[in-house]
């Protein structure tokens, strides 16, 4: 349901206008960082303006809409989303498509415990798939307009100053409590009660969770430790000093898995050498391709890293817990309809026999993703993650300049934490999905680079 006063609509509505002025007077990739990213920084979360036949258009989608409309119509850069893709067009098509077989296989009711939910038909089948290509828009857009070094590197230093601009509303909620989106939008987007953690609170600002703000601030510190490396300054700040005030910033964000992610890349980036942060990477690929079979097969630890975490914190382990049932549960379900899943209006959670109540909860993006489209369309969307990475260790083994061998790895760690971040979390948004893309560009490009100089 849309909630908010009439600035969140206002702001809703007057973000595709600045978007286009930013398009006319500012470079493609400045514009498009600014508009995906920095939607995601201050639009309201749950304010949407629903029209007839296309999903509802809100924070994420406005966001996507905007860009795809300054790249193609003030840039006159047509979007590109099968050419030279090579076998990852299958993926993309399956991600389009996928919708349509998922309503066409969910035609019937439901009725559990006295709730009824209908059966899907194929107008629901074209609204996800709209739903889906908003989504995914950004990848592509990132994959065509960020090519060179110089673009990859205007992304990282992008990334490092939102987050230093978004430190100060942060701060000031780790010391107020989250109150920003209340005062300025009208409502508080999620539980207040989950954002309270270890006398303290997390800070939400705009994106609805504490979790996404700590994450924001992994991406920067992830950012920023590459340009450490490199010894790029941001402005006049020492990338050295920047790295340690956002690590201090994500340890205020309350968030353990964050924290864990930020001190994984930072330590990777800082200290290991290029070519095992490809293989770290990689690694991550695959754990989080692989979860979902290992979940399935009962082989991956989930007891073990429930024991982990009681041994370092009680509340964070029975949490923890809570999560791995609540998966097993979904994942039971979804095994139901495996291939292409349930689809949309909550047909794919788990209720009550007899009451008919909603029973699950469904925290990681893995889940969501099973539930509603199956494993095909795990596959496709995951997949098309998996690629870049995989594409950016093809790239590295041609470059030769050392800095920017730098921004390969750690943009690939990078998107490799992105996959495993949705195990847990539901972070997977168009600006995540602008990250990856600018990764499969760059990498493209050097590959390309290389044939033309063979040839």
């Amino acid at each position: 349901m849309s909630q908010g006063n009439l600035f969140a609509y206002l702001i809703i509505l007057i973000w595709p206008l600045f978007s286009i002025w930013l398009y006319r007077h500012k470079s493609i990739q400045v514009a498009t960082l600014i508009t995906i990213v920095g939607g995601f920084m201050v639009l309201p979360v749950k304010t949407e303006v629903d029209l007839p036949m296309i999903p509802a258009m809100g924070k994420h989608s406005i966001p996507a809409l905007s860009a795809l409309l300054g790249v193609w119509w003030i840039k006159k850069q047509p979007i590109s989303y099968v050419k030279q893709l090579g076998k990852m067009k299958y993926l993309v098509i399956l991600l389009l498509c996928g919708p349509f077989i998922t309503a066409h296989l969910n035609s019937d009711m439901i009725i559990v415990g006295g709730r009824f939910i209908k059966g899907l038909s194929y107008y629901d089948g074209l609204s996800a798939m709209i739903n889906q290509f908003l989504l995914v828009t950004p990848f592509f857009i990132g994959r065509q307009v960020f090519k060179t070094h110089e673009q990859q590197l205007l992304m990282f230093k992008f990334l490092v100053a939102a987050g230093l601009v978004y430190s100060l509303p942060i701060l000031f909620e780790v010391r107020m409590s989250p109150q920003l989106h209340t005062w300025i939008y009208g409502y508080f987007p999620h539980d207040f009660g989950q954002q309270k953690r270890y006398g303290g609170f997390r800070p939400v600002v705009f994106m609805g969770h504490g979790l996404l703000v700590a994450f924001f601030i992994v991406v920067a510190l992830t950012s920023v430790a590459a340009l450490s490396v490199n010894r790029i300054k941001i402005r006049q700040f020492s990338p050295t000093t920047v790295t340690y005030y956002f690590l201090f910033l994500l340890i205020l964000c309350k968030s353990i898995a964050s924290l864990c992610f930020g001190l994984f890349s930072f330590v990777l980036i800082k200290f290991a050498k290029i070519k095992v942060q490809h293989h770290m990477a990689m690694v991550l690929v695959c754990l989080a391709m692989l979860y979902p079979t290992l979940s399935i097969m009962k082989l991956f630890p989930h007891q073990g890293l429930v024991d982990i975490a009681e041994s370092v914190d009680k509340n964070r382990a029975q949490s923890l817990q809570f999560r791995f049932d609540n998966e097993e549960r979904l994942l039971a379900r979804g095994q139901e309809r495996l291939f292409f899943g349930w689809g949309g209006w909550g047909r794919g959670r788990v209720y009550d026999e007899h009451t008919g109540k909603d029973i699950s909860v469904t925290d990681g993006r893995w889940i969501q993703v099973f539930g509603s489209s199956g494993f095909m369309g795990f596959i496709a969307g995951f997949g098309l993650l998996a690629f870049t990475v995989l594409r950016s260790y093809t790239a590295s083994k041609v470059l030769k300049v050392k800095s920017e061998r730098v921004m390969l790895a750690a943009h690939a760690v990078l998107v490799g934490i992105i996959m495993v971040n949705q195990i847990p979390n539901s972070s997977l948004g168009p600006w995540l999905w602008l990250l990856a893309g600018i990764l499969l560009g760059r990498s493209d490009s050097i590959i390309q680079s290389k044939k033309n100089i063979k040839v």
